[in-house]
């Protein structure tokens, strides 16, 4: 393949260029740019605010959402352009960190399950930032078996009565909308018996409980529904057919994580060129360097295999179970990368703060994030299981309740 601009493409990217150039936040540039390791925050300013007003100024100069259709917020843009716009944005792309699930996987679900009218008054909404979503999926007793979920939605009239709780929600404090998945029919196996809809996150019953995490952060939620209302004209897909409707989501969140998620390899190679040892330089090391070459090859590889997906979208096609192994190899990647930076570091490696404590800082912060993205999007086992059998061909694993109704499945606590 040939991955150099068409001459249309080239023309495509000094436009963008010029506009980020002349509309971009360049005070914030130095701050984003060291802000690439762990979660993004920023010192003195709030990220869903500045992200704010930099998703709107795009959007109203139409680089929002770029491969949606103009109708509901986009440019009509092809995924090649879209690429890259997301490589001229650079750091500045980091200011979406909290529209990232609406435009990644919540958009696509209603722009494919959605009525016409729910898709003209959500989505350019979403595209301009002025409303964010979350995605209302994993629950507490069900882990990553998303289809072994015990939120219940009952049909009251025209109405959905919701009761139940989800977990490990990125962003739910600050969100307007959700996607939910919940259990509609408990007689039938559990992944026949569940249906899509999308509701107002300030409806009454619905309580948002931060989770503090361990590197001081507060971007996951616990989410509790007490007989909480959604109409059925917000209900996505048919009754019962919510299993189907969560592909396209769970696709489009590996898709998002892998291409988005930083592994720290060229904050690794930077550092190492810096740190001395006992010997001399780090990155003079041959052991280092054997580190460093790997995680290159890999880094390369994820970019490819990206270049994959990006083939298979200017098909029209749906994104495939290949977005595992992105997702995969960057999550372990990230965990192994802060895990050998810190161990180079030694004692150091406790400092955080600034001047020359930040480097120290970014690889501790990755490390006490970095767990979460191995079990965000689906663990490392399920994408295993993904890309054995549905890549591979591999014999599927062995699941004795696939058949049985969800409500004879035995388990503790129901």
């Amino acid at each position: 393949m040939n991955f150099d601009d068409t001459p249309q493409e080239a023309a495509f990217r000094e436009t963008a260029r010029k506009w980020i150039d002349a509309n971009a936040p360049k005070e914030l540039h130095a701050e984003l740019s060291k802000s690439s390791l762990g979660r993004i925050r920023l010192a003195s300013r709030d990220i869903v605010e500045v992200g704010k007003a930099w998703q709107k100024k795009k959007a109203d100069a139409g680089w929002a959402c770029l491969h949606w259709p103009r109708e509901y917020g986009g440019r009509g843009a092809t995924p090649i352009e879209k690429v890259i716009w997301q490589q001229e944005e650079g750091v500045y792309g980091k200011l979406t960190q909290p529209f990232q699930i609406g435009e990644g996987m919540c958009g696509p679900t209603v722009m494919a399950f959605g009525s016409e009218d729910a898709k003209r008054r959500y989505l350019p909404k979403l595209a301009s930032g002025e409303e964010i979503w979350c995605q209302l999926f994993s629950e507490p007793s069900a882990g990553s078996d998303v289809a072994g979920l015990r939120t219940r939605a009952e049909k009251k009239g025209d109405d959905w009565v919701v009761n139940g709780q989800k977990i490990w929600t990125s962003g739910a404090h600050y969100s307007d909308y959700g996607l939910l998945i919940a259990r509609t029919d408990p007689n039938v196996p559990k992944h026949k018996g569940l249906t899509m809809f999308f509701l107002d996150m300030k409806s009454p019953g619905v309580e948002v409980r931060p989770i503090k995490q361990a590197n001081g952060m507060q971007e996951f939620n616990e989410v509790y529904f007490t007989d909480v209302v959604i109409p059925d004209s917000q209900r996505l897909g048919a009754v019962g057919d919510g299993w189907s409707v969560s592909l396209t989501t769970l696709m489009n969140e590996r898709m998002s994580i892998g291409a988005r998620l930083a592994t720290g390899v060229p904050e690794m190679f930077e550092f190492c060129s810096n740190l001395m040892l006992e010997d001399g330089l780090a990155i003079d090391d041959p052991a280092v360097r054997s580190k460093l070459a790997s995680w290159a090859a890999k880094s390369n590889a994820l970019k490819y295999t990206s270049y994959r997906t990006i083939s298979a979208l200017s098909k029209g096609e749906r994104p495939g179970p290949e977005n595992s192994i992105g997702k995969l190899v960057s999550g372990m990647m990230l965990q192994d990368i802060a895990t050998y930076a810190m161990d180079l570091q030694g004692a150091a490696g406790v400092l955080t703060g600034s001047d020359e404590e930040t480097v120290q800082g970014q690889f501790q912060q990755m490390l006490l994030s970095s767990p979460s993205m191995r079990i965000a999007g689906g663990t490392d086992e399920i994408l295993r299981n993904i890309i054995a059998e549905r890549v591979l061909g591999l014999p599927g694993d062995i699941r004795v309740d696939k058949d049985v109704p969800y409500n004879k499945i035995p388990t503790k606590g129901r």
